[in-house]
Order: structure tokens, then C-alpha cells, then sequence
């Protein structure tokens, strides 16, 4: 072997003999976890409305008449939605009183409409998380993220049952691993900025508001 090969292998297995054990710290954080189902939704809506989130809570059948009357309180005229969902019925039904746009056409052929015409934008929720009051989004071409990014009120559809206490302890639940769709959307209260003098003010792009009905019986 080559003296000077050697003398490097020599000093690799010198410094290996010799290197320090390194002590892994305990991780600093710890996920929140509920006592039980109650405590998990009210401290979801404890954390969402200090962000300045709106939460009315509804049953299925109670759905359409909770939606109907908050169209009617935000004084929306034209509405947008997927074109899939489970609650795409009650959405409807709830949209009569306003001019129903359903997302089912490039958004290159209706772009200016959508940025300068639609009121708000009704989408469904993939799951929702405790501990941070967040939504979880997972857009598809039934339901693109545009719907709940663009209008200035994202109305946000979730059931109950699909809360759960962390980020962390969601993807170990759904296996996320094995798979995840283009985009994941993460909504915890409506559009704010801090760019201007380090001010924190609500609205500056996006949606001004937020409102989410959550559905118990699901």
C-alpha cells in the first residue's frame, strides 16, 4: 500500500478511536395533547379565534341555515366553491341567495373575476389541529388552494372528528410518509402582515377574514 495512503488511514482510525461521545439533547419540544375530545375542540376554537378566526359550530342538519345566514351577514353576492365534497349539497343549498360560481374552468379563463368579483370562497377541510388552532388543506383540482387564498372571506368546512392534537401526532395518524399531494395548505386565521414599521395588521393580502364552522356530529 502506498506509504502515503497509510498514513491518512492511520490517522482516520486515530481520530475515530479518539472523537468524543456526543450527547444527543432531549428534543425541546413537546407535543400538546388533549384529555379528551372536549377539551381538544374548545382549545382548537380557543386558539383560532385569538388569531382572529370566526367559529360557529353546527350540526348537519343545522349546516345550511348556519351558512345561509353567515352569506347574508358578510353581504356576499357571488360565491365560490370546489366542485366536490361532502358538503357540496348543503353548500349549495345555503348559496341560493347569492350568485353560486363553481371553480370548474381554468383559472386563466376567469382569473380577474375571481381576484375582483367573488365575495368569499367555501372549501372543505382535510383535518385541523389543536395545539395551533390550524386547518389543513389538501387542494386538488376539485378544490384548488385559489379558493381559499384569493377571495377576501375563506369560509372552512370541518367536521369534528378530524381534529387532532398535533401537527406531528396528524402525520403519524395519516401515514404521511407514504404519500402527500402537491400542495398542503396550513390556515391558522385570515391574511396578516408585520412588513410595515413591524406592525401586525390583519388583512393586508389575502383573505381579510376567516370563518369556520365546525361541524359536531361528523
Amino acid at each position: 500500500m502506498n506509504p502515503a495512503r497509510q498514513a491518512i488511514l492511520a490517522r482516520l482510525r486515530a481520530g475515530q478511536q479518539t472523537a468524543p461521545q456526543l450527547h444527543t439533547p432531549e428534543p425541546a419540544y413537546t407535543a400538546w395533547t388533549a384529555r379528551d375530545k372536549t377539551q381538544r375542540l374548545a382549545h382548537f376554537c380557543e386558539q383560532l379565534t385569538a388569531s382572529h378566526a370566526e367559529i360557529y359550530r353546527c350540526t348537519v342538519e343545522t349546516l345550511p341555515d348556519q351558512l345561509t345566514e353567515i352569506i347574508g351577514q358578510i353581504g356576499a353576492q357571488r360565491i365560490a366553491t370546489g366542485t366536490a365534497g361532502e358538503y357540496m349539497t348543503q353548500i349549495q343549498q345555503a348559496s341560493q341567495t347569492a350568485t353560486h360560481v363553481p371553480f370548474e374552468q381554468p383559472i386563466e379563463h376567469w382569473k380577474a373575476a375571481l381576484f375582483s368579483e367573488v365575495d368569499a370562497g367555501i372549501t372543505h377541510v382535510h383535518a385541523a389541529i389543536a395545539e395551533t388552532g390550524t386547518l389543513v388543506l389538501w387542494p386538488n383540482r376539485h378544490e384548488p388552494r385559489t379558493l381559499s387564498l384569493v377571495p377576501p372571506c375563506h369560509i372552512a368546512l370541518v367536521n369534528a372528528s378530524q381534529l387532532t392534537d398535533s401537527l406531528t401526532g396528524l402525520m403519524q395518524e395519516q401515514h404521511w410518509q407514504q404519500g402527500l399531494p402537491t400542495n398542503v395548505v396550513l390556515i391558522s386565521g385570515p391574511s396578516k402582515t408585520a412588513d410595515i414599521q413591524q406592525t401586525l395588521a390583519y388583512g393586508a393580502h389575502g383573505p381579510r377574514r376567516l370563518i369556520v364552522l365546525v361541524v359536531v356530529n361528523r
